[in-house]
């Protein structure tokens, strides 16, 4: 009788399902609910007797740990009993169970040989758990990005506190999907540059909310620095670039978005001027991520990415 793997699986989640949902039940007391199960349909006791049913259950109790289930797979091998008889199959089992110190199981390897192969259903059941694990850590890491996410809309909506900010802020969702930039990080880039003032001027001539020197505005196509609309696209539109420049390292962007990317080049990474650095700590105060998402279209990367990015930061 060929096992049949669907099969298998249903088998193993039926009789989980059918165990009581205690948690307090240990692995050795569900490994031998299972074979005791296995044990009734494998002799007809108060069930029909099947005995490809009974082997799902046995080998959910052997990869469980169970001594004995081990033997009794090994056995129904050994002799044929309900399947084609096959003493590789037998000896995984028997010597599975041999090295829990049982008897009989030792004995046995003496008879069908030492020749062991993993039994199809010893497979199955890997890959099963190897995806149940693997579906443990997916969820595990959606919620904590959940979670980050959570707390990143929370800390930048926060800022938007007044009118004005939420005047500023419609633009910004509105033109955030355009350039492909997350809000979270232009408002960042806002309350450093400007603190929200879209008529606020620097010493070095720097314009407007998100502070573009004349260079850069021009750079960008950007004519009236003072509009905020016309200054959010140009500041994210050279956030773009800078984000495909530095493949999506936040660090080096911020830092070139303040000091320009050629000194990052230069300086091999975050420059050392002080001003760069605090501008750092300040936009993580609002967006910590350590990456967001780039175009590699906008432009070929730095050529300093590979020392930029295996340079350690402080």
């Amino acid at each position: 009788m060929t096992l049949r793997p669907s099969l298998l699986f249903l088998f193993g989640l039926m009789t989980i399902a059918a165990l009581p949902a205690q948690a307090a039940v240990s692995s050795a007391d569900q490994a031998a609910a299972w074979r005791e199960q296995a044990r009734a349909l494998e002799h007809g006791e108060g069930v029909t007797r099947d005995t490809e049913a009974a082997v799902a259950l046995y080998c959910q109790a052997a990869v469980a740990g169970d001594t004995l289930a081990r033997y009794n797979l090994g056995w129904i091998y050994a002799n044929g009993r309900g399947v084609p008889r096959d003493d590789a199959q037998a000896a995984y089992f028997f010597q599975l169970a041999a090295n829990q110190g049982d008897e009989p199981s030792r004995n046995m390897l003496a008879i069908v040989g030492q020749q062991t192969r993993k039994p199809t259903c010893v497979a199955q059941i890997e890959i099963k758990h190897a995806a149940e694990q693997q579906a443990i850590v997916l969820r595990a890491a959606e919620a904590a990005n959940s979670a980050e996410r959570e707390a990143l809309d929370n800390r930048y909506k926060a800022l938007i506190d007044n009118a004005q900010r939420r005047q500023i802020y419609a633009i910004v969702q509105r033109l955030a999907p355009e350039y492909g930039i997350h809000p979270a990080l232009a408002v960042a880039l806002i309350r450093a540059e400007s603190n929200f003032d879209p008529q606020a001027v620097s010493e070095k001539n720097a314009q407007g909310l998100m502070q573009l020197i004349p260079e850069t505005a021009a750079r960008f196509r950007v004519k009236k620095p003072f509009d905020p609309e016309q200054n959010i696209r140009g500041g994210m539109a050279y956030l773009r670039w800078l984000l495909a420049y530095f493949q999506g390292d936040v660090d080096l962007t911020v830092a070139a978005y303040n000091a320009g990317e050629g000194a990052v080049n230069r300086f091999g990474g975050v420059p050392p001027y002080p001003e760069t650095r605090g501008y750092i700590k300040r936009i993580r105060e609002v967006f910590h991520l350590p990456t967001h998402p780039f175009d590699e279209r906008i432009t070929a990367p730095s050529p300093m990415l590979r020392v930029l990015v295996a340079k350690p930061r402080t």
